[in-house]
């Protein structure tokens, strides 16, 4: 059983800054892209930051410059570096992963169970 595991949330004061970690758990054979999604209250989940195997990384227009996505293979993890950090910026972030369980089978996505940021002005 694959199980993503995220850390790192919490309350912050706007212009401040937060990590996400989300470690990945389980029969896994390879991982593909991994990355963040977040959703505000009323609204969709939105892509904030991946990154593929070979590290390269794609950013929501409005995290450009402020947030960084990085990952550490060996340790199946992904991280989320959030700098300057707004209000709009409140939401669930929840980790998301592409892999697969084995050779033979297509790659899967998984999901975290969401973790929360709250950024107050």
């Amino acid at each position: 059983q694959v199980q993503l595991v995220e850390s790192g949330g919490g309350l912050v004061q706007a212009g401040g800054s937060l990590m996400l970690s989300c470690a990945a758990s389980g029969r896994i054979f390879s991982i593909n892209a991994m990355g963040w999604y977040r959703q505000a209250t009323g609204k969709q989940r939105d892509l904030v930051a991946s990154i593929t195997s070979g590290g390269n990384t794609n950013y929501a227009d409005s995290v450009k410059g402020r947030f960084t996505i990085s990952r550490d293979n060996a340790k199946k993890t992904v991280y989320l570096q959030m700098n300057s950090l707004k209000p709009e910026d409140t939401a669930v972030y929840y980790c998301n992963a592409n892999l697969k369980l084995s050779p033979s089978l297509r790659a899967y996505d998984y999901w975290g169970q969401g973790t929360q940021v709250t950024v107050s002005s």
